[in-house]
């Protein structure tokens, strides 16, 4: 009887263990696509703003070094690989498109502009599409890492060499407004 008893907790620990290993799998996937997700967002808003900066430059002399800006952004954008160095980018782009909306507020003609109103509708879906996804992405982010730490899925994370994923995180210069002085 007693091998028979060493054998079924041998299979049990040996199920736990894949059952263990495969939730975390599972979960770094979910964190990879739903940083997938943020990724495709904020590419595109990267692509709307030089068309939202376009339409504004016929109304302000201000314009040029918010294009430049984004187009610096863009390219560091490309450069890139952490989640806080892409957070760190959108944080600037924020402050940029900030400024492009509070020059954009000073001139009625522009505000009823079509090609700007059209700008401006499908950033705003941009917006909220992000900022769902960075919600996803903190969830499920905050629930592998738990999962990296609580017993006994940590022992198993710490035996193939699982990594805590970083939290997409908006930094303080972005929750201020922008001022725009002419």
């Amino acid at each position: 009887m007693t091998p028979f008893i060493v054998i079924a907790i041998i299979v049990i620990l040996v199920i736990l263990v894949i059952a263990t290993y495969n939730s975390l799998v599972s979960l770094r996937n979910q964190v990879k696509n739903s940083w997938s997700q943020i990724d495709v967002e904020l590419q595109r808003r990267f692509d709307l703003i030089p068309n939202l900066v376009e339409t504004v430059k016929g109304y302000t002399n201000h314009e040029e070094a918010v294009l430049t800006k984004v187009t610096e952004l863009r390219t560091s954008w490309s450069d890139a690989s952490t989640v806080s160095e892409k957070a760190d980018l959108e944080n600037e782009l924020s402050g940029a498109l900030k400024s492009i909306m509070a020059v954009a507020e000073n001139y009625p003609d522009l505000k009823s502009n079509t090609n700007f109103l059209s700008l401006q509708e499908e950033l705003a879906n941009t917006e909220n599409k992000l900022s769902n996804s960075r919600q996803s992405y903190n969830n499920i982010t905050t629930v592998y890492n738990t999962k990296l730490e609580v017993f006994p899925s940590n022992i198993i994370a710490n035996m193939f060499g699982f990594k805590q994923a970083e939290l997409f995180n908006v930094s303080d210069e972005s929750k201020q407004s922008v001022k725009v002085q002419f």
